[in-house]
């Protein structure tokens, strides 16, 4: 079974490609030429994941699947969402990234936050969405070394450790992109999708 990921993330490719195992084959857009910078112009986590992978469907025609994940905190009414990656500005810095939340909340005692995850798989031409969530809370400050994205200052509700402080394999037992890409997964050795792909 050959499935794209759309995404040019080598740290989200190596991620899925541990949950997903040997049942299907991963192409990246690097395997398939995709040398595009995929637009993700919705003004949600649902759209932009759906964005990506019709894009790929409808130039390439190749079944794929694309994910996009927010960060939404509490006191921060949800913020930064949809717009997690260039939160503190379009050059996409983790690290200003996460001091712009750290500053924001540093006279807030309400820390709540969750991870989600919205995978958009498109078969044939037609789509099918996976969601996963994560709660937890913004740390203090950045613990850790692993990871990638807000992982430093994101510590899961199951977790006396943040993500950048787990393993991958620890992290994707919890995290929000290892509960989406289950589902993913479930769906697609137990469905009869399976046969056309």
């Amino acid at each position: 079974m050959k499935l794209v990921f759309a995404t040019n993330n080598s740290n989200k490719l190596q991620e899925i490609k541990q949950l997903l195992g040997d049942s299907i084959e991963l192409l990246s857009l690097t395997d398939i030429n995709c040398n595009v910078d995929i637009p993700e112009n919705q003004d949600t986590i649902e759209g932009n994941a759906a964005e990506k992978s019709f894009y790929i469907w409808k130039n390439y025609g190749l079944n794929c699947f694309a994910d996009d994940t927010g960060l939404e905190i509490e006191a921060l009414n949800g913020a930064p969402g949809v717009y997690s990656a260039r939160y503190a500005g379009e050059e996409k810095s983790p690290e200003k990234n996460m001091d712009l939340v750290l500053h924001k909340l540093s006279e807030i005692k309400n820390r709540k936050a969750r991870f989600k995850t919205v995978i958009s798989l498109v078969i044939d031409g037609k789509e099918i969405q996976f969601e996963g969530i994560v709660n937890g809370q913004i740390l203090l400050e950045k613990r850790g070394k692993t990871g990638f994205g807000y992982d430093p200052i994101f510590q899961p509700e199951e977790s006396h450790l943040s993500f950048a402080e787990m393993t991958m394999e620890e992290k994707s037992k919890i995290s929000h992109r290892g509960r989406a890409v289950q589902k993913l997964v479930e769906y697609l050795t137990h469905s009869n999708q399976n046969e056309t792909i």
